[in-house]
């Protein structure tokens, strides 16, 4: 099934408008014309099943005829991961997890990140596509990147379960035996050069708990998968 995305229909909405872009992919690649039927979603939880009224390349009308709502996870898991050196290796990342199963991500810059700067428009747009390759319902929230202490920071007020995944030496706890079912969890993984001590010191004091993903050392992308799935399995029915 071919599905579209559009943040704003909403469960009332009649009609809907698609942008120049999918206008033409509608018109031009799947040579869809008036009288077919699209699948779309809002990103909300929302699927949408829209009858082409018009149909040209630069734009493209529909209208609602029915809608059907996806229940939402049972848990929220925010992973915050630094940068990798390739970008295309955290779109992997970024692909996967929302695939697996996410709610949302955001890229926090470390002492030792070696890219300190991210297109989040750029992200935003792997993120959409994996979310309607998978037919999902929901869209993952990407945030913009954010310097290592001002994350810190912010997690100061947060009530969820507070991880945070390291390579270095010392008492850590395997991610299945913390976890808890449908929870929220927030969790820290570093750069490829990790986490510097200071870094860690400071997460620890700042309520997270230090964890292990196994006893394999693992990339940044391949840790974040690592942890995206274990949440999702261990919250599966």
């Amino acid at each position: 099934m071919q599905l579209f995305y559009n943040e704003f229909i909403t469960e009332t909405s009649k009609e809907i408008k698609f942008d120049k872009e999918e206008s033409r992919h509608i018109f031009k690649v799947l040579r869809k014309q008036e009288g077919s039927i699209l699948n779309l979603t809002n990103g909300k939880g929302l699927f949408f099943k829209v009858t082409l009224i018009h149909s040209n390349l630069k734009n493209c009308m529909a209208t609602v005829l029915e809608v059907k709502k996806q229940e939402p996870l049972s848990y929220s898991l925010h992973l915050a991961v630094a940068p990798t050196k390739l970008n295309d290796r955290y779109e992997w990342f970024l692909e996967k997890a929302t695939e697996i199963g996410i709610t949302e991500i955001t890229p926090i810059i470390c002492n030792h990140s070696e890219r300190k700067a991210v297109k989040i428009d750029r992200f935003e747009k792997k993120i959409q596509s994996a979310m309607k390759q998978s037919l999902n319902g929901y869209l993952p929230k990407i945030n913009k990147a954010i310097a290592f202490g001002d994350f810190l920071k912010l997690q100061e007020g947060n009530l969820h379960q507070k991880l945070i995944a390291h390579c270095e030496e010392g008492t850590k706890k395997s991610l299945k035996s913390v976890l808890k079912p449908n929870d929220n969890t927030t969790l820290l993984i570093g750069p490829e050069g990790d986490l510097s001590t200071n870094e860690i010191s400071e997460s620890i004091k700042a309520g997270f708990i230090p964890v292990t993903l196994g006893n394999n050392r693992l990339r940044t992308e391949t840790a974040a998968i690592v942890a995206c799935h274990s949440v999702a399995f261990f919250n599966e029915d």
